[in-house]
């Protein structure tokens, strides 16, 4: 199995109630449902307010590398990750457990 984590920071002057970032947020929650390689999945906004805190984070697990890339390569992955690029910078992980 493949662990993928995302940590997201929220870009200088954008707030977690704009429009497009909750949208953008609500495209990444439904992944879950929408797409076959994902064996875990969950995502949401941290709730500490620590200065080096990321702002949203994605905990998710494929069955390997090949449906690791099915699953950035996804239609639905492509189009909210573009959602997240107008606001935000992420760190990925991948790691095998």
């Amino acid at each position: 199995m493949i662990r993928h984590l995302v940590l997201f920071k929220l870009n200088e002057g954008v707030q977690r109630d704009e429009p497009r970032v909750v949208a953008g947020a609500e495209a990444f929650r439904a992944l879950g449902g929408q797409i076959d390689e994902l064996r875990f999945w969950e995502c949401d906004w941290n709730i500490t307010d620590r200065p080096i805190a990321y702002d949203f984070a994605i905990n998710s697990a494929v069955e390997d590398v090949a449906a690791l890339k099915r699953y950035v390569d996804h239609p639905a992955h492509q189009s909210a990750a573009a959602q997240w690029r107008e606001f935000a910078t992420w760190v990925i992980a991948d790691y095998e457990f």
